[in-house]
């Protein structure tokens, strides 16, 4: 484990990272609420593939310093460029889980591609989650004003029932373990409180319609269609539509927690989108709509 130092309005803090294999880079930026740790079954396939793979814990969780403040996206998006920097990385894929997706376009906004080759969100909350007047295809704000209740009533129970649904557990299917689930909690259980809400409210309420815009590199787009978290249909279906040329691949019954219940499918497809495999603006059909 390694540490960045860095700063914010005055504040001194560390970005806790990991840094493995040799080659060119592959950036993991991880999902909320939990931690670089989620990309435990990445990991091997990607670095036995050749690849110099980096994972951090994004600024309140995990084992970076948890400021009271900076949990907005254009900071967010200064920590990854401090990470891209600091480890002086170039022709770099970024990849963007959930929350990490809006990273990852907001990056390219205000940092531009000149060190990036390409770029995957998988599960991703891009382009805007809440709905509004001015975005009717969105999910309604008491599902996120709910979630924010919760946390502040409760925030260790939350993550536990919020663990059963981020990867699809229920009376009829068990596609991790008990064990496992309880690992993740307390990775989730790392972060601080503060920072736990606040980022809910950066991924809930940023609208990152205007950051696809500026993405010239090749895209990789993955979502399970049994996502009960992300809904596809309010998130990467209107992405994929919104980036001429990407590859779009949705995973029939995986639920939004796809890095460990269909890993082996996500680290395949992510290895030939690394090689370059992919055949851009092919993939998939998501509600009988067929994106070419």
């Amino acid at each position: 484990m390694k540490f960045i130092n860095s700063s914010y309005k005055g504040d001194d803090f560390k970005i806790a990272y990991a840094d493995y294999g040799k080659g060119r880079p592959v950036v993991l930026i991880h999902g909320w609420p939990l931690s670089m740790e989620m990309w435990e079954y990445q990991l091997n396939d990607l670095v036995e593939a050749g690849y110099r793979v980096i994972t951090y814990d994004r600024r309140g969780f995990g084992r970076s310093t948890k400021p009271w403040d900076g949990y907005d996206y254009d900071t967010l998006a200064d920590d990854l460029n401090l990470v891209i920097e600091e480890l002086n990385l170039s022709d770099a894929t970024l990849v963007g889980f959930s929350m990490g997706g809006g990273e990852v376009v907001r990056y390219l906004t205000r940092f531009s591609s000149s060190r990036v080759k390409q770029i995957a969100l998988i599960s991703a909350v891009t382009p805007f989650m809440l709905k509004t007047k001015e975005n009717p295809d969105g999910v309604e704000p008491s599902v996120f004003e709910e979630m924010m209740n919760s946390l502040k009533e409760d925030r260790i129970n939350f993550l536990d029932s919020f663990g059963k649904k981020f990867f699809g557990v229920n009376l009829l299917s068990h596609p991790v373990s008990t064990p496992l689930l309880d690992y993740y909690r307390m990775l989730a259980s790392l972060a601080s409180a503060r920072s736990t809400q606040q980022c809910a409210v950066s991924f809930s309420q940023t609208d990152f319609r205007e950051d696809l815009n500026n993405i010239t590199v090749p895209v990789l787009i993955v979502h399970g269609d049994a996502d009960k978290t992300v809904p596809i249909h309010a998130s990467s279906d209107r992405t994929a539509l919104m980036i001429p040329g990407c590859s779009y691949h949705v995973y029939e019954g995986a639920p939004h927690g796809l890095f460990y219940t269909h890993r082996e499918q996500l680290n395949k497809d992510l290895i030939q989108f690394l090689r370059g495999e992919l055949v851009p603006g092919k993939m998939l059909i998501s509600d009988g709509v067929q994106y070419v």
